[in-house]
This record gives structure tokens, sequence and C-alpha cells, in this order.
């Protein structure tokens, strides 16, 4: 029987984070282990989130922030980094996610 390989869900750290202007925060992922997923997935998707201390929130990626410009696979692939922005899943309230908080998805 061949050995089964396990996709582990990609997980993030979350290297800066601000208010968006208008609604949802700004938040600055670096990828910290299992395979980059492809920016078709991160739109629309559910990100979960934890704090050093435990906290935990669920986060629905509402886009990506351009100023850096126009993401894509390749360039998530090669360094590792995306900028997002998330509101929370439950609500109109504006997650309170910062920067060392460690993000699991899209799942």
């Amino acid at each position: 029987m061949p050995a089964q390989r396990q996709v582990k869900d990609p997980s993030f750290l979350v290297i800066d984070a601000m208010d968006a202007p208008f609604k949802g925060r700004i938040i600055r992922l670096r990828l910290q282990g299992g395979h980059p997923p492809a920016c078709r997935d991160l739109k629309g998707a559910t990100l979960h989130a934890r704090s050093p201390n435990g906290e935990e929130e669920a986060l629905k990626v509402l886009g990506f922030f351009l100023p850096g410009g126009r993401p894509s696979d390749a360039r998530l692939s090669r360094t590792g980094r995306v900028d997002l922005v998330v509101g929370m899943e439950d609500g109109p309230n504006r997650p309170t996610v910062s920067a060392q908080w460690e993000v699991v998805g899209p799942q």
C-alpha cells in the first residue's frame, strides 16, 4: 500500500495589521508552514486566527489589499507573503487580530 501524503493547511503569521478605511482590517501575512494556497482559494475564504494568549477569531476574507501590487499565485509562492482585507465571520464588528497572531486556512 502506498504511503498517503497528508496535506497540511497553510499556516501564516500576522506580521502587520491595521484598520481598513471603510470596513474590516488589513492584515499582512507570512507563510509559516504548508503549501501556499492559490489566490482564488483565499478570496471569500474563512480563516481561523489565534492570538499568543489563546484568543480565537474566525475571519472572512473580503479581498486583497492592493497598494503593493496585484497578488498572484507566483508571487505568493515566491515570497510567502500576502496582504488581505478581512472581516468577522459572524458579524459587522472589526476583528481584533494583530501582529504575532497565527492564521490557519483557507478551509
